[in-house]
């Protein structure tokens, strides 16, 4: 008879840091405290549809254990972000029982974890998911897995383009991710020092963005400029002169591209601009104390409601504390966006950052 609890895991959708951290947490908490075997299933739901996986322990790396996972950027087990993975179902569920698991645990963003959330839901399997993503828009947490590392690698590189801007009289497009969800853009912006920020949920207006630096040229001296553009953000149709984006609601050459050829339009070329565009800087490197801090205490949360009997949930952190909240509710609500009132907007716009029109939003 099976008396020992055989516990998977698995991480899906886009890297992020964090993630070997959530992976280490998890092992040695199960193996640990409550004696389960863990495997892990490589590449997500791939690694479940092929049958296989790679046996984890503490002592499957090197002498000291999972430890090195701590501060490890990426993903030991792969991930994929691509696929139609419910049109595999049953071939998944499958995989699932000839690996003769008995829960699983799936670190994931608001997509991966719909998808996951379904399969739970159909094969009944016992399940808890775990938030990663860079973009912060995962319902009812605080914080996830990877956006403190990712709002840190921003700032990093605002702090390196502002020197250079500065030299040159220019004005810096940085052009970062976030096609739906602008928390990114947002508080790196703030915390970056940017000029104006762009981002989805609140449409901006070309004229705007290009009266503000103008003003910050004519009035104050200052012949530089920083402005974050969030990857999806919106027009607002009445303020652009570009039919094509208004249609579309996105340009084929890229936004930050794009924001910085509609201010060069507006400005008369007046202003030297230049683009840089973050791609996947963002979601490499090491993950910051905060995402590692926070991985282990999801790690260690997610066995616990495993080791309770619970399934169906999602880790999240709230007031303080890591709280388990039904995945049904989490994808409902999910993505979650920037809001026009968020204390947040209102901050930057206090500190004299260009950030679209809220008023128009608001009413």
């Amino acid at each position: 008879m099976k008396t020992q609890k055989r516990l998977g895991i698995l991480t899906s959708g886009g890297d992020c840091p964090g993630l070997n951290a959530a992976i280490r947490a998890v092992v040695s908490h199960a193996t640990i405290t409550y004696g389960w075997e863990v495997i892990g299933i490589p590449y997500a739901t791939k690694g479940l549809l092929e049958k296989h996986s790679i046996p984890l322990t503490v002592h499957c790396m090197d002498l000291r254990g999972m430890n090195p996972l701590l501060n490890m950027g990426g993903t030991i087990l792969g991930s994929i972000n691509k696929g139609d993975t419910l049109a595999q179902i049953d071939e998944i569920i499958a995989g699932y029982n000839a690996l003769e698991l008995d829960a699983l645990i799936g670190i994931g963003g608001d997509g991966s974890l719909a998808i996951l959330d379904a399969l739970q839901k159909k094969g009944n399997w016992q399940f808890i998911a775990i938030p990663k993503t860079i973009d912060n828009d995962v319902a009812f947490t605080e914080k996830v897995i990877g956006f403190d590392t990712a709002v840190n690698t921003v700032v990093d590189a605002l702090n390196r383009l502002t020197f250079t801007a500065a030299s040159h009289d220019r004005v810096m497009i940085v052009e970062v991710m976030g096609r739906s969800a602008g928390h990114l853009a947002l508080q790196s912006g703030i915390a970056g020092g940017a000029d104006c920020i762009l981002i989805p949920e609140i449409p901006y207006l070309i004229k705007g963005a290009c009266s503000h630096l103008r003003e910050l040229r004519d009035c104050w001296g200052r012949r530089f400029g920083i402005v974050v553009v969030a990857e999806g953000a919106q027009v607002a149709e009445d303020g652009c002169c570009h039919h094509e984006l208004v249609k579309n609601k996105q340009p084929s050459h890229g936004m930050g591209q794009y924001i910085a050829d509609e201010i060069r339009n507006c400005s008369h070329n007046q202003l030297d601009i230049r683009v840089s565009v973050l791609g996947h800087i963002q979601r490499g490197g090491i993950p910051s104390a905060g995402d590692r801090l926070l991985a282990s205490a999801f790690g260690k949360a997610a066995v616990d409601l495993l080791a309770q009997g619970e399934t169906g949930k999602m880790v999240a952190w709230q007031n303080g504390q890591v709280v388990g909240i039904p995945l049904q509710t989490i994808t409902a609500n999910s993505p979650s966006p920037v809001k026009p009132d968020n204390f947040l907007v209102g901050t930057a716009q206090s500190l004299g950052i260009y950030i679209g029109n809220t008023e128009q939003i608001s009413r």
